[in-house]
């Protein structure tokens, strides 16, 4: 994105080179622009996370200040009860399709970014049945 490009939020929209205080390299902070730009557009995410995405945009606070805030991570924490509790009530097929959806996101990253170095040692990418 350009510098001084006027966003969708009222100002001047940041660069993915101002998410690299948070980021590890520049595809992760393209990730991470594009991560906020979706919280900041949903609906179904909530005031308070919608508000921190476009702060963060727009430039208004860093996302190293936003991650920093009581406000901003209580409302994620709330956001990740209720994804969690979602989750658990899901039916058996709907948690089958689910663990697919997952299955084809990733191979879907992967085909475009190539594999994550450390996916053997994360509990996270292994099947269900292999985790400790």
């Amino acid at each position: 994105m350009a510098a001084g490009r006027d966003d969708d939020f009222g100002g001047r929209e940041i660069d993915d080179d101002e998410l690299l205080d948070v980021a590890d390299n520049p595809e992760q902070a393209a990730e991470l622009h594009r991560a906020l730009r979706t919280l900041a557009t949903n609906d179904k995410i909530g005031p308070e996370l919608r508000e921190m995405a476009r702060e963060v945009l727009t430039g208004r606070i860093g996302m190293r200040e936003a991650i920093q805030s009581d406000r901003y991570m209580s409302a994620i924490g709330t956001r990740l009860d209720e994804m969690r509790t979602a989750a658990q009530n899901l039916s058996p097929e709907e948690r089958e399709a689910s663990e697919k959806r997952a299955v084809g996101l990733r191979e879907q990253y992967e085909a475009e970014h190539g594999p994550d170095e450390d996916d053997e040692d994360d509990p996270w990418t292994r099947p269900r049945d292999d985790r400790p």
